[in-house]
């Protein structure tokens, strides 16, 4: 059944708002995929740690860390690793800052799989009930939505990637809870490189995949004016 003409301007539109999530979303769960740290650490340039983890260390130790971000474990995955010392390998503030972590990118990840849901079922809707141009329409306006978003992050990236850093953390951490020594190992792993080249990463997929949906989207997109459903 196709759906009036404000229903189908309210779905189009709030397909609209989900398209840069989805794609900011989806390329971070690419960025979570273990192959992406060998990928970074190999980058030119990447700072060496100071207190003497090696690649092979960084690798060791982070792919753990990488890890426990997307599967089932409990914070023991992380608390019971132990250098061949014996010492722990995480302190108790940067083991509180790992569930806080992990619970943010599980609960994004489960919204972000129900919105690729929703937004499929919306699509064979549209093309059953005959409204598939407003679908696309809505798509095409989110691709661009998403490069002009990613734009405007990327030159905070360049020019204050640090306020950038620190603003994030203040939205979604509470208190000071993601500050650490630099002799902590979350640190030693991840640098503020790390997350600097994290941001240029996702926010260059998501450009890219904004820019393939707006310029493929486009000619096959109606004018709304031009379309006799509008008038």
């Amino acid at each position: 059944m196709k759906p009036s003409l404000f229903v189908r301007r309210i779905f189009s539109w709030l397909i609209t708002i989900s398209i840069p999530y989805v794609l900011i979303l989806s390329a971070i769960r690419l960025i979570l995929l273990p192959a992406f740290l060998p990928l970074e650490y190999s980058t030119p340039g990447f700072p060496d740690d100071p207190y003497g983890f090696t690649l092979q260390d960084r690798l060791k130790w982070s792919t753990y860390t990488w890890n426990y971000l997307t599967n089932d474990a409990g914070i023991s995955y992380l608390a019971d690793l132990r250098f061949p010392d014996g010492t722990p390998v995480f302190n108790q503030r940067e083991l509180s800052h790992m569930v806080d972590v992990k619970k943010l990118i599980q609960t994004n990840i489960r919204i972000w799989l129900g919105t690729l849901a929703a937004l499929l079922v919306l699509g064979v809707w549209s093309w059953r009930g005959k409204w598939l141009d407003d679908f696309r329409r809505g798509v095409w306006r989110g691709g661009w939505l998403a490069v002009l978003l990613v734009i405007a992050i990327l030159i905070f990236t360049v020019t204050s990637f640090n306020s950038l850093f620190t603003d994030f953390h203040h939205i979604f951490f509470v208190g000071n809870s993601w500050i650490f020594s630099y002799s902590d190992t979350l640190i030693r792993m991840f640098p503020l490189r790390f997350f600097q080249d994290i941001f240029i990463y996702i926010g260059a997929l998501t450009l890219a995949a904004g820019l393939i949906l707006g310029l493929s989207l486009g000619r096959r997109v109606p004018a709304a004016e031009s379309n006799p459903v509008y008038k």
